[in-house]
């Protein structure tokens, strides 16, 4: 097993790619600090790692607040005395709206929750990273960083692009101390964030496209999934990426390409 004794913190552990990434890294031995919203989100997740033999811990918090993340990260360090890998995956799709009627609430939740709540993961999350090095994986997305024809999605894809630029700067900063951090960019990918997801209005601003043989050209149009993701994040926790930070990695079977 490639993770085995290490400790990892996964943000949005209750569904889709979290949920996913979650299982994996367990099976690979790792020890599982699920993050999220509600202890129902992810009772699931617990349950199914622990069926399988594995070790995980539930942790109740809301990642765009300060004093809930850092008692978070503590529970890790009071459980295990340790943290290896950080999976900053949490996040909202938010209000997609024309821009003169995106209202200034809807904009800082998206901001607040997107990029404040990895910053606060982080954050919370180095001086433990910092004793024996580690790892850190970001979700950011297509959007924002290739794709910008999802009209209405103003403060989503400000938020993901920020993410980047986040990785980049945490990469350089932590190299010293042997953190590697990186950025992942999913298309898309089956999951439940879009049920979520509020458009207003966007008929009368969105230009018309069409892909007759669909939009994603590795797989005429089927979209990835949260396991295919989580084999991503594996590889970017494990020793396999030893030499890689500071790095965006599509995983969108080419959809920006085509749509970017």
């Amino acid at each position: 097993m490639q993770l085995t004794e290490r400790v990892a913190l996964i943000t949005g552990a209750g569904s889709g790619i979290g949920k996913a990434a979650a299982h994996l890294l367990a099976k690979e031995g790792a020890k599982i600090a699920a993050l999220a919203l509600t202890k129902e989100d992810l009772s699931q997740t617990i349950n199914q790692i622990h069926s399988n033999g594995g070790e995980a811990i539930s942790l109740i918090a809301d990642i765009s607040q300060p004093e809930p993340m850092e008692k978070a990260i503590q529970q890790i360090i009071d459980r295990w005395g340790r943290l290896d890998i950080v999976f900053a995956n949490a996040g909202i799709n938010g209000v997609w709206a024309p821009i003169e009627e995106l209202q200034p609430s809807e904009w800082d939740r998206t901001l607040n929750v997107n990029l404040k709540g990895t910053f606060l993961t982080v954050k919370y999350a180095v001086p433990y990273l910092k004793k024996q090095g580690g790892s850190v994986i970001i979700t950011s997305s297509v959007n924002g960083t290739r794709i910008f024809s999802n009209t209405g999605a103003t403060a989503y894809s400000c938020s993901k692009a920020a993410q980047v630029a986040f990785t980049k700067m945490i990469a350089l900063e932590l190299a010293e101390q042997r953190v590697r951090v990186n950025v992942i960019c999913p298309g898309a990918i089956e999951t439940n964030i879009n049920e979520s997801t509020k458009q207003r209005n966007l008929e009368q601003v969105k230009e018309p496209v069409e892909f007759p043989e669909g939009n994603i050209p590795l797989t005429d149009g089927k979209p990835g999934t949260a396991e295919q993701v989580a084999q991503l994040v594996l590889f970017l926790a494990s020793d396999a990426s030893s030499h890689i930070s500071g790095t965006e990695i599509w995983i969108d079977g080419a959809e920006s390409l085509l749509q970017g």
